[in-house]
């Protein structure tokens, strides 16, 4: 079913985890006239999406963190995926106005973090460990196409590792960031929590980042074309600041 018509006219853009950034300015049509940060209301699983035991864990489902961002302000949770052994990939707002960033496994062993860094043209961030990850996926070389399946890991509402199924439904311009383009739009149900989670083809690959759902629930991303490029450009990433800082 076509679906760029709806695409086109979202009526609002929620993020995923609360960051404490308050009600974004307002953006020109057609793309919502606010974006508000939900607040994390709990930490059980999302209802409604399938929780996965530990047992039996491939790399794929290993790969897959939680954060916690015991903020300036507040707490808010997170999710986030290894790239590498001591390198895994998030949000902005998952980890912005950090006091203390804290990284869990799906066994619920800690991650000693070292540093972070954000993006400034997209939703993305960097956080480097001095602990060993469990795994790392591998990055799909190009973008997904409509249609495609895609299945969601993550931690919705801090809880347990979750998924959720669903397939590639279109794209649409960024309404975070003007500058980022077109970003993927997929109806694998997300909640607060999910920010940051690998979304994954039927291989197992990773094509896109979780960063927000819209009001019709349908989840978007941000493409792996986008995160590759920024991944091999030095200057794409600047360190958090510090509460202190900001």
């Amino acid at each position: 079913m076509r679906r760029g018509g709806r695409l086109a006219a979202l009526a609002a853009l929620v993020a995923l985890a609360g960051s404490g950034c308050g009600v974004l300015p307002a953006l020109p049509e057609p793309v919502p006239n606010e974006i508000v940060p939900s607040r994390v209301s709990d930490l059980e699983p999302a209802e409604g999406s399938e929780t996965i035991s530990p047992d039996g864990f491939d790399a794929v489902q290993r790969m897959a963190v939680r954060v916690r961002n015991v903020g300036c302000d507040e707490l808010s949770t997170g999710s986030g995926f290894a790239v590498d052994e001591y390198t895994l990939i998030t949000n902005k707002h998952v980890v912005a106005d950090s006091d203390n960033l804290q990284v869990s496994t799906y066994d619920g062993r800690d991650i000693d973090v070292g540093t972070a860094a954000t993006a400034a043209l997209a939703d993305l961030a960097i956080v480097r460990t001095r602990d060993a990850l469990p795994s790392y996926p591998v990055l799909a070389e190009t973008d997904p196409r409509q249609g495609d399946d895609v299945t969601i890991v993550g931690y919705p509402s801090g809880g347990e590792l979750t998924i959720s199924a669903g397939r590639v439904i279109g794209s649409t311009r960024d309404p975070l960031n003007a500058n980022l383009g077109e970003v993927l739009v997929t109806d694998a149900k997300v909640e607060p929590g999910s920010s940051g989670s690998a979304a994954l083809d039927d291989q197992g690959r990773v094509i896109g980042v979780v960063y927000a759902k819209t009001a019709d629930d349908d989840s978007l991303l941000v493409p792996i074309s986008t995160v590759r490029d920024l991944l091999a450009d030095a200057t794409a990433f600047e360190n958090v600041a510090t509460c202190e800082a900001s």
